[in-house]
């Protein structure tokens, strides 16, 4: 191993999650303790707080405040979604991260996101090899979505999926009080993946699962929906539907686009604005059977109920950035921390490493032979995939019966 000493800056991009800041006090308090690490930065609001020299001195906060990261949630240091440039187009920004990095001695970078970010990792990480400049880079997975490629799962995922099966549970309940047929549809997020919609079968483990699930790995009916619904209404008085927002037809198109124009509008790397799909299908429903609906966006809930976070997640959030840490002053770079299942009967999560090249861009689906014949739910090979991810309940620490999240001082370096 040749040793390598200096600064290292650790940003967070693109949507937040329940445990991304684990992930960020895993990665901060590992590189507070090495001897190869001189300074510690947080990029305020990711790649553009580099661009814009706002990096805040990680050294000069309190431990205490560090260590209630774990159950904080959201993007403590600032997130954002700005999409570089290849390069060989215009180096413009690349430059000026080098300039920056020169400029605090970093030669470490550690950026925590999803798909795009892992992108703008890697695209970091060629230019800084092209120019020569020594600066070793590590991908820290995190998404909800659960839709990074080579690894097993994604930090952020299992708590998001034990606050929908939870929620669904609890809605369930509440819409089994009246005496006549209801339709209770969620609308969860997923725009191409829908690992978070099929962990509302997970509320099965304790009788209160949805009866329908739909995913955008297989085509939508509409038709086929409503005969699914009136199938299940024969059966029974309450009907709970899971639908992923990315759902689409045999055509390609997005079912939100049958009564939102949401879907039109693009963000900085082109994915369609998701929303309204929840009402439209209920107004669909209710036209057609005149039963009782409504519709449910879970929306941001899902990916911020850090009081419904599982400890799983928040234990494996932390060790990929401490790992991230390791692995990097070890020797390693141009890789992402990635997850995976050792052997045997009992759950246990290990790390290792995968080249970012092989991540950017890529997307990881739920296998089609986890979706029923009927591609309206999952089966149990889904369930014994996402059980053991959701065990264990985060306690986060409460004052005046309100959970007390970190409060950094986010002191500017010079």
């Amino acid at each position: 191993m040749k040793e390598l000493k200096g600064a290292c800056i650790i940003g967070q991009s693109g949507g937040p999650t329940s445990v991304i800041n684990a992930s960020v006090a895993g990665a901060v308090e590992t590189a507070l303790k090495n001897e190869n690490i001189t300074k510690v930065y947080g990029a305020n609001n990711g790649i553009v707080g580099i661009l814009e020299d706002r990096l805040f001195d990680m050294g000069a906060e309190d431990p205490a405040e560090l260590a209630r990261l774990r159950n904080t949630p959201a993007s403590a240091l600032g997130s954002c979604r700005y999409k570089l440039k290849d390069s060989e187009v215009d180096d413009t920004d690349y430059k000026r991260i080098l300039e920056i990095f020169k400029k605090y001695d970093v030669r470490y970078f550690f950026y925590n996101g999803g798909n795009d970010s892992m992108d703008t990792c890697n695209k970091v990480s060629k230019y800084m090899q092209k120019s020569g400049y020594e600066c070793r880079i590590m991908g820290i997975p995190k998404t909800i979505d659960n839709d990074l490629f080579g690894t097993d799962h994604c930090p952020g995922f299992a708590s998001a999926a034990k606050y929908i099966a939870t929620s669904v549970a609890e809605i369930s309940r509440d819409n089994k009080v009246y005496d006549l047929t209801s339709v209770i549809i969620f609308e969860i997020m997923g725009r191409n993946a829908g690992w978070l919609a099929a962990s509302a079968a997970l509320a099965n483990d304790c009788d209160e699962g949805p009866d329908l699930v739909y995913l955008p790995e297989v085509p939508f009916s509409i038709e086929q929906f409503m005969s699914d619904i009136k199938a299940v209404s024969e059966k029974k008085q309450s009907i709970i539907v899971a639908v992923s927002e990315g759902i689409r037809d045999k055509d390609g198109k997005f079912i939100s686009e049958y009564g939102s124009d949401l879907a039109q509008q693009k963000d900085a790397f082109g994915h369609s604005q998701m929303g309204g799909l929840a009402a439209t299908l209920a107004n669909m429903v209710k036209a057609e059977t005149g039963f009782k609906t409504r519709g449910i966006e879970l929306s941001l809930l899902q990916r911020c109920a850090a009081h419904s976070a599982s400890q799983t997640d928040v234990d494996e959030a932390y060790m990929a950035g401490e790992a991230a840490v390791l692995r990097a002053v070890e020797g390693n770079t141009d890789m992402m921390i990635g997850f995976k299942r050792a052997e045997g009967k009992e759950y246990v999560c290990e790390t290792f490493m995968l080249p970012l090249t092989e991540v950017a861009n890529a997307e990881k689906t739920v296998p089609v032979e986890w979706i029923n014949a009927e591609h309206n739910n999952v089966n149990e090979k889904f369930m014994e995939y996402a059980l053991p991810l959701i065990a264990g309940e985060a306690r986060p620490e409460y004052e005046n019966g309100l959970p007390r999240f970190a409060k950094l001082a986010k002191v500017l370096a010079k």
